[in-house]
């Protein structure tokens, strides 16, 4: 029996303000076997999502309370490192909420911003590109959290969403399953939320007529409803893992599918 009946695949933006309309942000929707569809911001003048209407509308779609699956492009939680390098608690929401006092990207300011000292206290929070998590090591081509301005970087993406995963946090209210900060088996009717590679599923489907931006977003969508469909997703909520890496894991977090 599949574990959700939607799918969201997200490639996400780190690009201007939260406020801004970002050609990046891409959003696909699929229900049960149906081919994921794209799905368009809220109706106003502007073509694209930005941050901030992207938040409020994945906060309204879980709160519908239908089991849902959401794979975010962008990393959930920083390496050890970086706590042991600040002093900070091992604890996901104590993280993130240092994260957002720090750098406070869901306002209406360029994460380059915060980079450059111009606003927020980043400097005090700042991270190394050598630092990697465990599951970007083993995952081989995924780059450090703070591997800044290369082709194929996620630091952007990461810096700008990480006070939104705090906002969907602290605001929803059905039953919802940060994996895997609340752990690794998924409760029955639950949505999760998920960090999401889309270069581990992207080569299986053409890219017909979409952009990269939108095959990303779209392939997060299709592939994960596909492997749910046909029991193969639950699994994958348990990847092989020491205890030790476990721990560490429950910490930095995990991508699907690793």
């Amino acid at each position: 029996m599949p574990l959700f009946d939607r799918y969201i695949g997200i490639d996400y933006s780190g690009a201007e303000t939260a406020s801004s309309s970002i050609k990046g942000l891409r959003v696909y929707l699929a229900e049960g076997l149906s081919k994921p569809l794209e799905v368009p911001p809220p109706h106003s003048r502007r073509k694209y999502w930005s941050r901030r209407e992207l938040s409020e509308w994945l906060l309204n779609t879980l709160n519908e309370g239908i089991p849902t699956y959401v794979g975010i492009d962008h990393g959930f939680s920083f390496p050890l490192r970086y706590f042991k390098q600040h002093a900070l608690q091992l604890d996901w929401d104590a993280f993130l909420e240092d994260f957002k006092a720090h750098w406070p990207t869901d306002a209406d300011i360029y994460v380059d911003w915060v980079r450059n000292g111009t606003q927020g206290k980043g400097s005090a929070r700042l991270g190394n590109a050598r630092w990697r998590r465990l599951t970007e090591e083993r995952s081989i081509k995924a780059k450090s959290v703070f591997h800044f301005d290369v082709p194929g970087s996620v630091a952007k993406s990461t810096h700008a969403g990480l006070p939104w995963l705090l906002y969907l946090r602290q605001h929803v209210q059905k039953p919802v399953f940060f994996w895997p900060f609340d752990g690794w088996s998924i409760p029955p009717v639950h949505s999760v939320v998920t960090e999401s590679y889309p270069a581990l599923w992207s080569a299986s489907f053409p890219m017909e007529d979409r952009t990269q931006d939108q095959h990303d977003a779209f392939s997060i969508a299709a592939w994960v409803s596909r492997a749910d469909q046909a029991g193969q997703l639950a699994p994958l909520f348990t990847p092989q893992l020491n205890a030790e890496e476990r721990a560490t894991a429950h910490i930095e977090g995990w991508i699907l599918g690793v």
